[in-house]
């Protein structure tokens, strides 16, 4: 690998590390080529997830959106952008039997954020969870489950929703503050009497928490039912995936932890007991 590749991967290793901390944690226990095309695909989201929450404009947003849509049909061509994110990424693509659609997803998904409207039900929620997060799990398929003799779409996509949930139910306050989103899904809150006054007032009274158990407990039959398909990924990846997805698992139990409190504080899995995770992965 020639000295500009390498600082291109490093750089979306940068990207990762700064943005998230537990999936960095998780994945960098990849062999080393796995875990860099894992941080290019990461840098991918994380350019596209930016450009609508970095903006607070809506023809910014769509101006942004457009560019990298652009750019994802030049690369579809063959014809690489002069960058660190689409070198990296050709590259990958070079070294794995990639699938450009759910790249496409992501940046659909990205406009549902730009053209946003709550959603009336939890499989509209879900639809869109698969957009924004599924298409990830699908984009990682060809390096995680490389040697498979499955279709593993359906479980990846289902991993990306249970992350996507797990954010929203971490995420309510912020996502209303500083957003003005609400992604609990209407008619979820009708049948519990809980009203968007109710969120602007951070309230976390029974009806709240029987809404977000519900989504939490939906978050967590996903979560259960991937990793009872985890043997068929590859032997190489199958610590790192049980480590992501048990950390994000984790933070549905920090914040019950915490009264539930996901208006004013955002709760996260400790360092200790993700290191403590990766000791019993290893065992297994």
């Amino acid at each position: 690998m020639h000295n500009q590749l390498i600082k291109d991967y490093n750089f979306c290793e940068k990207v990762i590390k700064k943005h998230s901390k537990s999936f960095y944690f998780a994945f960098n226990k990849l062999p080393k080529e796995k875990a860099r095309a894992v941080f290019a695909i990461y840098t991918f989201c994380r350019y596209a997830d930016d450009s609508v929450d970095n903006f607070n404009n809506s023809e910014e947003k769509q101006s942004k959106i457009d560019k990298i849509r652009k750019e994802l049909d030049y690369f579809s061509k063959g014809e690489i952008v002069d960058s660190p994110l689409w070198r990296a990424l050709a590259d990958v693509f070079e070294r794995y039997d990639m699938d450009l659609y759910p790249f496409w997803e992501q940046l659909e998904g990205q406009q549902m954020d730009i053209n946003f409207q709550q959603p009336h039900t939890l499989q509209e929620l879900e639809n869109y969870c698969s957009y924004v997060a599924g298409s990830v799990g699908r984009m990682l398929i060809p390096i995680i489950a490389s040697q498979s003799i499955r279709d593993l779409k359906k479980e990846a996509n289902d991993l990306g929703i249970a992350m996507q949930l797990t954010n929203i139910l971490r995420d309510v306050g912020e996502d209303f503050k500083e957003n003005n989103r609400i992604y609990l899904p209407l008619q979820e809150m009708s049948l519990v009497c809980y009203t968007h006054v109710d969120i602007s007032d951070g309230k976390r009274n029974k009806e709240f928490i029987m809404l977000w158990e519900k989504l939490a407990n939906r978050a967590e039959t996903l979560y259960e039912n991937f990793l009872n398909q985890l043997d068929y990924f590859d032997k190489d990846s199958q610590v790192p995936i049980r480590l992501s997805a048990q950390v994000y698992r984790g933070i549905l139990d920090a914040i019950r932890g915490n009264d539930y409190n996901c208006f004013e504080y955002r709760n996260y899995v400790p360092l200790p007991t993700m290191k403590q995770w990766l000791n019993q992965a290893t065992s297994i």
